[in-house]
Parts: structure tokens; C-alpha cells; sequence
């Protein structure tokens, strides 16, 4: 049962959820304000010496130039 972590679109709350299946799965809302408008962050995780600016998991994805 992996933990997701979320972040709310409408209040910018950070927040993680223990998915235990993929289906059946009721509507995800943030614990803050209740609102459904809630995405999956990306994470990040250490791998060897590996060096981020940004230790937390961001609200929006990131592109590479």
C-alpha cells in the first residue's frame, strides 16, 4: 500500500494519502479546506549523493530546458 503524496490546488496545502487500491477509490479531497481540486506532487527521494535545491515535494510539475 503505497503513500501518494498531494497537494491542493485551491489552498496549497501539502498533504500525503495511504492508497490501499485503484479501484473503488473515492474522490480524493484535501483535509484543509475539502475542496476535490487536489493533484498528485511529485516527490522526491534520496539516491546516493544526489543534490536538490527544493528538499519538499513541489505542487506543479517542472520542465527541462
Amino acid at each position: 500500500m503505497p503513500i501518494y503524496e498531494y497537494c491542493c490546488e485551491a489552498c496549497g496545502e501539502k498533504f500525503e494519502k495511504l492508497v490501499r487500491s485503484t479501484s473503488k477509490q473515492q474522490p480524493l479531497t484535501c483535509p484543509h479546506c475539502g475542496s476535490e481540486r487536489v493533484e498528485k506532487a511529485i516527490s522526491l527521494f534520496g539516491v546516493g549523493n544526489v543534490s536538490h535545491s527544493s528538499g519538499s515535494a513541489g505542487c506543479s510539475p517542472t520542465s527541462s530546458v
